[in-house]
């Protein structure tokens, strides 16, 4: 019988956030595997994972999740990390891989995935959705995602300031994720597009160091890493006047 990998979510940070499926998949594998950098600290994902299974079930794996300048780095702690799960599937039945938000949203699992499905074909993969970082921001500033035929345009602003002014641009609400390090660029963005007065960001969500606050305070500093925004489209009050 062929191993299996399974991507579990466990949300933005907030061990309650973990569906009860998550939990259930967590404590069923033989392991589960965390991501970490290789400053060796404890990510929101271990942090989430500890809440649920024993220490001692848990499989620190370094991966360059920050890296964006060195490819060759990056590839190889890829390679790298495969290898060392691919080691695990070998070992056991299976094996979990916990990310945070949700395992086929810009997650590392899916490069994990792929490198684990070339080293030992077979293998089964499976995911667990997990909430992510844009639904527990709209849950706790109150912003209304979507409404009738709204379209909801994700983007990361690593693809550059400009891909997300081009979104701001269109209709819909806006989602930006990764847009700590340009955060000044963003807010001009928001500013020449309009849409700054009702936007909002959040950081560190669900954790004692959390930070949700309007976007017309960005004053330019830069802003952890993770921190997300929504930016809702303007609306007319009208009850179920987009339907």
């Amino acid at each position: 019988m062929s191993s299996r990998l399974i991507g579990v979510g466990v949300g933005p940070g907030d061990p309650e956030l973990v569906t009860v499926k998550g939990v259930n998949a967590l404590r069923a594998a033989d392991v589960v595997v965390v991501p970490v950098m290789d400053t060796g600290e404890r990510g929101r994902a271990e942090a989430t994972v500890l809440h649920y299974v024993p220490e001692e079930k848990v499989v620190r794996v370094v991966f360059a999740l920050n890296e964006r300048t060195d490819r060759g780095r990056r590839e190889a702690a890829w390679d790298a990390a495969g290898e060392r799960v691919a080691q695990l599937l070998a070992q056991y039945d299976a094996v979990a891989f916990a990310t945070i938000g949700d395992p086929n949203v810009y997650s590392t699992f899916t490069y994990l995935a792929q490198t684990v499905g070339e080293l030992l074909p077979g293998t089964v993969v499976e995911t667990v959705p997990g909430i992510t970082a844009m639904q527990d921001l709209a849950a706790r500033s109150g912003a209304v995602l979507t409404e009738g035929t709204e379209p909801l345009t994700l983007v990361p602003v690593t693809a550059g300031s400009a891909v997300l002014k081009d979104a701001l641009a269109g209709p819909g609400t806006v989602v930006a994720y990764k847009f700590g390090r340009q955060a000044a660029e963003v807010a001009e963005a928001l500013r020449e597009t309009g849409r700054l007065e009702d936007a909002v960001w959040g950081s560190a969500l669900g954790l004692s160091e959390e930070s949700i606050r309007p976007a017309a305070e960005l004053d330019g500093e830069p802003l952890p890493y993770l921190s997300t925004l929504i930016a809702p489209v303007r609306r007319d009050g009208v009850r179920g006047g987009k339907l």
